[in-house]
């Protein structure tokens, strides 16, 4: 199942994308499907999968304003250099523990949204990586073999990176959250139509050339993984997301360096999930 957050006419909600329509859950089930943190907290897509087959669409897909994946995460953790190139490529040697940094929800954007070029600096990077959405509370301590069981799904993820900000100090967290530069969508897949997230191809193009191309199978640290060390130390709860870090290419690596400029369209595809895409804007003002 597809699921997307919207507005339309200026009201949010959440819908499942049914061919090239969108049924509106909060319409068909009521207010506790109205977002995505709360249809996600149901913990059961009965009622979902009820409303959904054989329904009409409320709205053309094309008509709906999309809204990043989870608008509102109360978490956005994300993890570097968890592809040994993209690693080797930063003349890094991964790390024996995965690194970790924070991105705040509203520096995201939706599919077909802008992404921001910032006024203050010319080194806006992209970055291809799997989104893992958290569906439970997971409480603290989750083994990696139980670990999946608490993902409600799959989206794309265009981990925008101003690099220069980004390099400031040995802290990433300026350049990682500069607003309108990272990317969510096109929509969520749920779990059961993904049971094993490491064996997906992704892949990012900038008008159309490829930059990125890998196999979620090369992560040094799964996501199942991932979930047990962050809740060694801190629990997940309905709508937190996990950014699983991004393979080799990416233009600051390149020699010479490739940036992002306004006009240029950054698409990212992740096989089962879809093609997030997005056209970079310079920053108004």
């Amino acid at each position: 199942m597809q699921l997307i957050s919207y507005s339309m006419k200026d009201e949010a909600g959440v819908g499942a994308v049914v061919g090239d329509g969108v049924v509106d859950l909060g319409r068909r089930l009521g207010g506790n499907y109205g977002t995505m943190k709360s249809l996600i907290a149901q913990g059961d897509l009965t009622d979902v999968k009820g409303a959904v087959e054989g329904a009409e669409p409320d709205y053309r897909y094309d008509e709906v304003t999309l809204l990043p994946v989870v608008p509102d995460a109360s978490k956005i953790v994300c993890i570097g250099l968890n592809y040994k190139a993209h690693a080797a490529e930063t003349t890094r040697d991964p790390n024996d523990k995965p690194m970790l940094f924070a991105r705040w929800a509203d520096t995201l954007i939706a599919h077909k949204a802008p992404l921001i070029q910032p006024r203050i600096s010319q080194m806006l990077d992209y970055e291809a990586e799997m989104l893992a959405v958290i569906g439970s509370h997971t409480g603290r301590n989750v083994k990696a073999a139980d670990a999946l069981k608490y993902v409600f799904g799959y989206s794309c993820m265009n981990e925008g990176s101003v690099r220069d900000w980004q390099r400031h100090s040995s802290q990433v967290t300026a350049g990682k959250n500069f607003v309108g530069t990272g990317a969510t969508g096109p929509w969520i897949v749920t779990a059961d139509e993904i049971p094993d997230p490491q064996v997906l191809d992704i892949d990012l193009t900038v008008n159309g050339e490829p930059q990125q191309t890998a196999n979620t199978r090369d992560m040094i640290w799964s996501v199942a993984e991932m979930i047990e060390y962050i809740t060694n130390w801190m629990p997940l709860g309905p709508g937190d997301l996990i950014a699983t870090g991004t393979p080799a290419g990416v233009g600051s690596m390149r020699k010479p360096p490739i940036f992002l400029q306004p006009g240029d369209k950054v698409e990212v595809s992740i096989s089962g999930i879809g093609t997030l895409s997005n056209i970079v804007e310079a920053e108004n003002g």
